[in-house]
């Protein structure tokens, strides 16, 4: 029994030295590996990190990017439109041009009918009003013209100038094109009710140019909503040249008046 005693505590210290053993090897193995794991873990965080970085960045070019994209689409919109602005400007020149060509046009032929025919006098004119916006002649406007008409019959050789205008209401175009619609509206009266031939009617619409009275109240405007209507004649220098050469006869006694059948007579008009 003593003899077992010294055995066990020798088995007792070889085991704690041998598990001590154990313990010192276990540490000196794993150690390094926990070392290179940690360093692993690192260099992740620091590679996440990266990645973190360069995902903002890519973000933030991405912005960029999408804003100057979004700047870019605004100024082509902006010079578009600079464009298409520019592009009516031009368009409504060239109409204002053609338009003021077309009225030029017009009056050089109603001047010219005049200039070249020294021998015509005016001898007859009135002014026929209308109402806002409107080209219709009214029973009074009908009445001015029969009596302009019926007060001049005794003419041959003549012709009528119809000058159309307006108020200053409205644009440029929209006056023009109401304007000539109310000279029209004359010279479709003379026609057809007192067979005056067409081609001794000349026509002009001027729109709000030449206004008779340039205030701006209601009495104004109504005075510029007109047409006027003058007669010019050459008979007063014919039958001078026939009475200074005593040619005047009975046949002068024969001349229509204006409307008349034979007021047509193309020898007996204006020369183009």
């Amino acid at each position: 029994m003593k003899q077992s005693v010294p055995v066990t505590l020798v088995l007792m210290g070889a085991l704690l030295g041998g598990g001590c053993a154990t313990k010192k090897y276990v540490r000196n193995t794993v150690a390094p590996v926990s070392g290179k794991l940690d360093q692993v873990a690192q260099q992740t965080n620091q590679q996440g990190q990266t990645l973190d970085q360069t995902k903002q960045g890519l973000d933030q070019t991405k912005q960029q990017q999408q804003k100057d994209e979004a700047d870019l689409s605004a100024t082509n919109e902006r010079a578009m439109t600079a464009d298409n602005k520019a592009g009516q400007a031009m368009q409504r020149a060239d109409q204002a041009n053609q338009r003021a060509d077309q009225l030029g046009h017009d009056l050089g032929d109603l001047r010219g009918q005049v200039a070249n025919l020294d021998d015509y006098k005016q001898v007859g004119a009135t002014t026929v009003l209308f109402k806002f916006g409107s080209d219709k002649l009214t029973t009074e406007g009908k009445q001015q013209l029969d009596q302009m008409v019926s007060s001049q019959n005794q003419y041959k050789r003549y012709f009528i100038a119809v000058e159309g205008f307006t108020d200053r209401t409205g644009s440029t175009e929209y006056n023009e094109a109401l304007s000539r619609r109310r000279a029209d509206a004359v010279e479709a009266y003379l026609v057809a009710e007192h067979n005056v031939p067409v081609y001794r009617i000349h026509i002009i619409g001027l729109g709000k140019l030449k206004p008779v009275d340039d205030a701006r109240t209601r009495a104004a405007r109504a005075k510029n909503r007109r047409v006027e209507v003058t007669l010019y004649s050459a008979d007063q220098g014919a039958m001078a040249m026939n009475n200074g050469s005593g040619a005047v006869n009975g046949q002068s006694s024969a001349t229509q008046g204006v409307g008349g059948n034979n007021a047509g007579s193309a020898t007996n008009g204006p020369q183009r």
